[in-house]
C-alpha cells in the first residue's frame, strides 16, 4: 500500500466525534470520491418518521469535509463556508441513508463538492452542495 493511500485511509477512519454519534460509516475513499452509509433510527427522525433533515445536511457536510481533507496540502485545514441542500424524498426510519460525495472543483483555497444522498433502494434522496475553505489554522486565533 502506498504512503498516499495510509494516509487517505487514516483520514477518513480519523473521524469526528459528531459523525460517530450520528452512525457514520466510511465505505471506500479516493481523492475524487467518499462514499459513506448512515442508518436512520428514531434518534435521527423527525415528527413524520423520516431521517431529519438537519442530519441529512450533517452527514452530507461530514463526507464533503472527510474528501477535502483527503485533498489538503500539508499543514492546512478546512472548512465549511457554505451548503445547498435539495430534498427530494423521504428516507423512512430503518432505512439506510448513503452518501456518495465527489468534487466539483478542488482549488487552492476553495473546494466545492457534491455530495448525492440515496435510499436503501437506490432513488436519489438529496442532492448536498458544499464549498470548503481551504485554510491554515493557526493555535489561539479564531
Amino acid at each position: 500500500m502506498t504512503d498516499a493511500r495510509e494516509r487517505m485511509e487514516d483520514i477518513a477512519m480519523d473521524q469526528p466525534p459528531f459523525s460517530v454519534l450520528l452512525g457514520i460509516r466510511i465505505l471506500s475513499v479516493s481523492p475524487d470520491e467518499v462514499v459513506a452509509e448512515m442508518p436512520v433510527t428514531l434518534d435521527l427522525s423527525n415528527r413524520n418518521g423520516v431521517l431529519h433533515g438537519g442530519a441529512i445536511m450533517s452527514f452530507a457536510d461530514n463526507v464533503g469535509g472527510t474528501a477535502t481533507m483527503m485533498n489538503l496540502p500539508e499543514g492546512t485545514t478546512t472548512t465549511t463556508v457554505e451548503s445547498k441542500t435539495n430534498f427530494l424524498r423521504p428516507i423512512r426510519i430503518g432505512d439506510t441513508a448513503r452518501a456518495t460525495s465527489i468534487p466539483l472543483h478542488k482549488g487552492r483555497t476553495m473546494m466545492v463538492w457534491q455530495t448525492s444522498i440515496t435510499r436503501g433502494d437506490g432513488k436519489l434522496a438529496a442532492v448536498v452542495t458544499q464549498t470548503q475553505l481551504v485554510m491554515v489554522w493557526e493555535e489561539g486565533r479564531g
